[in-house]
């Protein structure tokens, strides 16, 4: 039942799944887990006080809940049963008692996330603790559930051995093997999403991380998630969600793959082949198509996507939210700057994320069509909306519009400005030869001091884009060398040395220049924009050279 309340809210059923698990949570742990989740997942679509603190509540209560439950009524009947049982009965109570904990972590984990969004030192500090908390318990288990099954294996093997007659006792035998395996996909979930996550840090909060013992092995949390999409557990479909929000956004976004834009769509568009007729209209399965869509640049399919997921999603705003962002997106990478404009104004006006970057993105795109005057009033709104003043993307957006407050942008700027964002975001590789060319005139046009070394970076991955290797490395070189940028302690030097020393890596001669470039980024350079998202893009270059040439 719990399961087919997970599979309801993704087929955009989020009010009947809501319904479902309230209406059934004090009848199981499973169920009140669900019902608390549910309850996490409107929090953090909303961002409103209230439902986060119902959510803390949900999960507090289900969280005692199993507490209760295991220390009282299973340890009294383990007390009854201890003596004169048969071998299969300690493992029936092992499998609900390890049902009770994982939820016990799954609930710890939740909580850590709502504390984290507080975005106070005092409530990193608690969220950390409680997923340390939690990362013992998924690793406990972990451990002994595969102990269970492999004890499991070999009871059935001897008993099948022994006494082959017995009809009775296999299909005992098969029930709890069923449920060990269910369990072991229940807390695969958390197991590989902690492995996954945490192997994406980074490298300056590894220390961190290290003393709160998390460990990160990016291959063992894909493997770990793959088990827990395929199990019969609950959480199988938001396993296979997470799959796919790695392979099609974090991937390309952290160049997980170098130079290659376009790994890991063979194992999404997999995913999605397998599960297509389990979730026909889903708006999220929908999204991910999109996001697919897009990687292999084609847009218009990409749009249709993302407009129909908009449609089918009536009831969840912030999928609503987040396929207006995609729709924004494509629509800038078209550089149809008008109806880009209109989604990030909306996205302005009803998100309760980042209205500061979203008034952003709504001022660059204004001001690319020539609406001067409107593109000013969006970026002094930018000003306005500045809260979250240790959020990068908030400084980022707030230190670019301040120019404009008192001095009026170009169209020119605007455009530049566009271009940059489409660059940050790894954007650039999505679009077209004939817009990419558009961009590079676009950008050659800029003469204005200030500008030279955005403008040399911006060419050099253009050029990149276009195959003419050549030209980015000039262009690049021309970038590094821009001191202007150094003074203003902008972005521009670290990410081109980053650029050029990811190009060099792909010449054998000049593997030892390209390898000292990455290392003169992530050394020279400190205090910009986006820094730790540069960090985890070299850790990752550099730990590919080493698997390709043992150190």
């Amino acid at each position: 039942m719990a399961l087919a309340g997970i599979n309801m809210l993704l087929n955009n059923g989020f009010r009947e799944s809501d319904q479902l698990f309230k209406k059934y949570r004090n009848n199981s742990p499973l169920m009140s887990f669900g019902a608390s989740f549910v309850s996490f997942l409107n929090a953090m679509m909303t961002f409103e006080d209230e439902k986060m603190q119902l959510a803390c509540d949900d999960l507090k209560s289900t969280e005692k809940l199993c507490e209760s439950s295991e220390a009282g009524v299973i340890e009294t009947i383990r007390n009854k049963i201890k003596k004169n049982v048969d071998m299969q009965r300690p493992t029936a109570l092992d499998v609900d008692r390890l049902q009770r904990q994982i939820i016990i972590a799954d609930c710890q984990v939740y909580l850590a996330v709502l504390s984290f969004v507080k975005q106070e030192l005092s409530a990193y500090i608690k969220g950390g603790w409680i997923l340390r908390k939690a990362w013992k318990i998924y690793n406990k288990c972990y451990s002994e559930i595969d102990a269970l099954q492999l004890m499991h294996k070999k009871r059935s093997q001897e008993s099948l051995t022994s006494d082959r007659a017995n009809d009775n006792h296999i299909p005992a035998m098969s029930l709890h093997q069923e449920s060990l395996s269910r369990l072991k996909g229940a807390v695969s979930f958390g197991y590989g999403l902690f492995h996954l996550c945490i192997s994406m840090v980074p490298p300056n909060l590894l220390k961190i991380i290290n003393l709160l013992g998390f460990p990160g092995d990016r291959l063992q949390g894909l493997s770990s998630l793959m088990y827990a999409s395929e199990s019969k557990d609950m959480k199988a479909p938001l396993a296979t969600l997470a799959l796919l929000w790695y392979h099609t956004v974090v991937r390309p976004f952290f160049a997980l793959d170098g130079m290659d834009a376009q790994a890991g769509l063979r194992e999404a568009k997999e995913i999605l082949r397998t599960k297509e007729s389990i979730y026909p209209d889903s708006s999220l399965f929908l999204f991910f198509k999109g996001r697919i869509q897009r990687l292999e640049c084609k847009i218009n399919s990409a749009l249709t996507s993302f407009q129909t997921a908009l449609e089918l999603a009536v009831d969840q705003r912030e999928i609503q939210h987040v396929c207006l962002y995609e729709i924004g997106w494509c629509t800038m990478i078209e550089m149809n700057f008008k109806d880009a404009y209109k989604s990030f104004a909306r996205l302005k006006n009803e998100s309760r994320w980042s209205q500061c970057y979203y008034a952003y993105l709504t001022a660059v795109c204004q001001g690319a069509t020539g609406e001067i005057d409107k593109s000013q009033e969006a970026f002094i709104e930018v000003q306005q909306l500045f809260r979250r003043k240790n959020n990068q993307i908030e400084q980022f957006s707030f230190r670019r519009a301040e120019r404009f407050q008192k001095e009026k942008p170009t169209k020119d700027l605007c455009v530049l400005a566009v271009v940059e964002v489409l660059y940050l975001w790894k954007a650039l590789a999505n679009c077209s030869p004939s817009n990419l060319q558009r961009m590079n005139q676009a950008c050659q046009e800029m003469s204005e001091p200030l500008t030279i070394g955005l403008k040399h970076l911006l060419l050099g991955a253009i050029h990149k884009c276009l195959g003419n290797t050549d030209g980015a490395v000039e262009f690049f070189q021309l970038a590094i060398k821009d001191e202007l940028s150094r003074q203003a302690n902008s972005y521009i030097q670290p990410y081109a040395c980053y650029e050029l020393g990811c190009l060099l890596l792909e010449n054998p001669e000049m593997l030892d220049k390209g390898k000292a470039l990455l290392y003169q980024a992530k050394e020279e350079f400190a205090g910009y924009d986006f820094e730790n998202r540069l960090h985890v893009r070299i850790h990752t270059a550099l730990a590919s050279l080493k698997e390709v040439v043992p150190q």
